[in-house]
């Protein structure tokens, strides 16, 4: 029947994939002719069979298409690269097709790819660079990281600052003159120093840029993983057409070097929407400029991608099921809180529900959803915006913080009138969400009829899946981790020793941890008759609450990340 193949028919191209297999010897005689008959049956090309099925290796792959189309196959690694070739070869081009340009030899170009059947784009290189591309299959990770080297910020910036450098010793006695005359005109150098820092940040996964004025020069730093690691140093000479470059683009007053300021920036890079909020703060020796970056793009509030662990989401789940109430938010700054919030939101927003947010300030723009910025100049606090909501008709409301009284005293009264509300306090714990209302003058029996469940969250780095080695624990490691209930004679963790791929840093993203408390009865009681958070801990432990500690350890031991990552992140020395 046309369209179909007959079993153990292959095509030439499938052939010549079959014979380079059997040349690197990497699968027997059985597993190919298993191979050959499922791509037969699906009408799936053996390379995509292979990927599918997780047979070969990522290294395999590349060896075979590089047999297979008659092509070197190189270990790829950064050092192997002229710059100058990287660089004929736009940074947008390169990583949208995962390649970099390796050298040049008279009128050819050799290109390292992670794809290098991809005819389309070798054709595009060449009508770009007037050079005949040569290709080179190497591993996909490997010529990302490559890129990653070559066209980071400080590789990018190198000729501009040591331009600057050069001018910086040239002309010390007229320096005040210099920044002043640099001050009128933002040239191309400046340009692009700054749009590389704010590419290279957005690149690194960096969730705030600090650009800091130092004695010396400018620091310029990345908060990765929530971890500050510092990029590169600026001449001083450039700080203030730098400072002032990213004042005039986000729209702030290049004048006021006394006062704080706010702006924001809206940007595009690889197809993706960003926002960058833009904050300065004068300091004795210049303005620090803070920018957080806000990826306005996809779909990030996904719960299941958020609440990893199955137990922590059903509770979550549970929740949200009840029509009225209020659920607290806990942690220190930077720990995930709004974007759990946001989950929840998302899991909520059905078109059935009128939800509405407070929030000082809106970072993310949630379609289906009214959000509130609050605005004290103008005398939109929280306690008033929330007292406009509530005569909005609404079923669901979220309170970026609860700061004071007034404020808890309307979300409290807002839960017990048939609303759910969602909001955030700053505590160590769960059970300190309790004390922490009492403290700010609700009564004990009002807040107990209210409150619904509290979460105390942090966020914890995973371990870079590259570089990550296993060793046996030690045996003061094992009575750390044996408060999750685990006895082995041999305990494996995970330990990084740091590579290209995470930045030499052995993490490579984060996963949240929780502790969720859901207000029994029994709880219920507690709170109404003053017990201590202590004891409703110890009570919600009985009720099976999972601790802090507990979600740390069983993060450890399953090697998701290391012990010192722990101590990081957790009190050990509470339970």
């Amino acid at each position: 029947m046309q369209g179909q193949r007959p079993d153990m028919t292959v095509t030439k191209t499938e052939n010549t994939t079959i014979e380079a297999i059997k040349k690197l010897g990497i699968l027997s005689e059985a597993e190919i002719d298993e191979i050959r008959k499922l791509s037969a049956q699906s009408g799936k090309s053996i390379i995509s069979l292979l990927k599918e099925n997780d047979l070969v290796s990522d290294e395999q792959i590349g060896r075979i298409i590089a047999a297979d189309q008659k092509i070197e196959f190189i270990t790829l690694s950064p050092d192997m690269v002229d710059p100058i070739a990287a660089h004929l070869i736009p940074y947008e081009l390169s990583s949208e097709h995962n390649l970099i340009g390796l050298r040049t030899e008279g009128d050819k170009l050799y290109v390292a790819m992670g794809s290098p059947m991809n005819l389309a784009v070798r054709d595009q290189i060449e009508m770009r660079t007037g050079c005949k591309v040569i290709p080179q299959a190497a591993v996909p990770s490997a010529v990302k990281a490559a890129i990653r080297y070559h066209f980071n910020v400080q590789n990018v910036t190198k000729q501009t600052i040591v331009s600057m450098r050069f001018k910086q010793q040239q002309q010390q006695e007229k320096q005040q003159i210099a920044v002043l005359d640099k001050l009128q005109d933002s040239g191309d150098p400046i340009s692009s120093l700054v749009s590389s820092i704010m590419t290279g940040a957005i690149d690194s996964r960096a969730s705030d840029i600090h650009i800091e004025p130092q004695d010396g020069d400018l620091r310029i730093r990345y908060r990765v993983d929530g971890i500050l690691r510092k990029e590169l140093d600026i001449p001083a000479t450039a700080q203030a057409e730098v400072i002032s470059h990213i004042k005039i683009l986000a729209n702030m007053d290049i004048s006021e070097k006394r006062l704080p300021q706010d702006g924001h920036i809206t940007t595009m890079h690889q197809n993706r929407e960003f926002d960058l909020r833009v904050s300065s703060l004068p300091s004795i020796v210049g303005e620090k400029i803070v920018i957080r970056i806000l990826d306005k793009s996809g779909s990030r509030w996904n719960l299941d991608g958020i609440v990893t662990d199955k137990s922590d989401n059903e509770k979550f789940r549970s929740l949200i099921e009840n029509p009225y109430g209020m659920i607290l938010l806990t942690g220190p700054t930077g720990s995930g809180k709004t974007t759990t919030l946001y989950s929840l939101l998302q899991l909520l927003n059905t078109g059935r529900n009128n939800i509405v947010t407070v929030e000082d300030p809106v970072e993310y723009r949630l379609a289906g959803i009214t959000q509130v910025q609050v605005n004290p100049k103008a005398g939109l606090v929280f306690a008033s915006a929330l007292r406009s909501i509530l005569r909005q008709d609404p079923d669901i409301i979220l309170i970026g913080e609860i700061r004071d009284l007034e404020t808890a005293e309307i979300a409290v009264s807002a839960a017990m009138t048939g609303h759910l509300v969602l909001s955030t306090l700053h505590t160590n714990d769960a059970a300190g969400a309790i004390s922490r209302f009492v403290n700010l003058g609700i009564p004990p029996f009002l807040l107990a009829s209210s409150v619904l469940g509290t979460v105390a969250q942090r966020l914890m780095r995973i371990s870079c899946s590259r570089c990550k080695e296993t060793y046996a624990a030690a045996e003061e490691q094992k009575k750390v981790l044996m408060a999750a209930g685990r006895e082995p004679d041999e305990l494996l963790l995970a330990r990084n020793s740091g590579c290209e791929n995470c930045g030499k840093t052995g993490y490579l993203g984060r996963k949240a941890i929780y502790e969720i408390l859901p207000v029994s009865g029994q709880m219920r009681k507690m709170i109404i008759e003053g017990k201590s958070d202590t004891e409703i801990k110890e009570q919600a432990i009985r009720e099976g609450m999972k601790t802090l500690k507990r979600s740390g350890i069983e993060a450890v031991i399953s090697r998701t990340t290391t012990i010192e990552e722990l101590w990081r992140v957790v009190d050990m020395q509470v339970d």
